[in-house]
């Protein structure tokens, strides 16, 4: 069985800097990140799943941490080995640096 815990600490971390984060902040290009890791994280998802990836809409600044976490899920899910967890937490981390929160 993989271990997703990694995945689901470095989500929740940004997640939750992300609904503490100022507006201004989230306009400044925060949220933008956080939905190109999202939709990321949810192609990924798809592919491991043999399914024809579709691309996430955008639900606004204010749900972008919401969208991060329900992608990481269904990556976790469907995730066959340590090497596509530990893939997704590298991305995570980037995107929350780039993000600036």
């Amino acid at each position: 069985m993989v271990d997703t815990t990694p995945l689901t600490r470095a989500v929740d971390h940004f997640a939750d800097r992300l609904r503490a984060a100022p507006q201004s902040r989230l306009q400044r290009g925060a949220a933008a990140e956080a939905l190109g890791l999202a939709r990321e994280l949810a192609r990924r998802a798809q592919v491991l799943e043999g399914r024809e990836p579709r691309e996430m809409p955008d639900a606004g600044m204010f749900a972008a941490a919401d969208q991060i976490m329900v992608a990481a899920h269904d990556l976790a899910v469907v995730a066959p080995g340590d090497d596509e967890v530990d893939e997704a937490v590298r991305l995570v981390e980037e995107a929350q640096k780039r993000a600036g929160v």
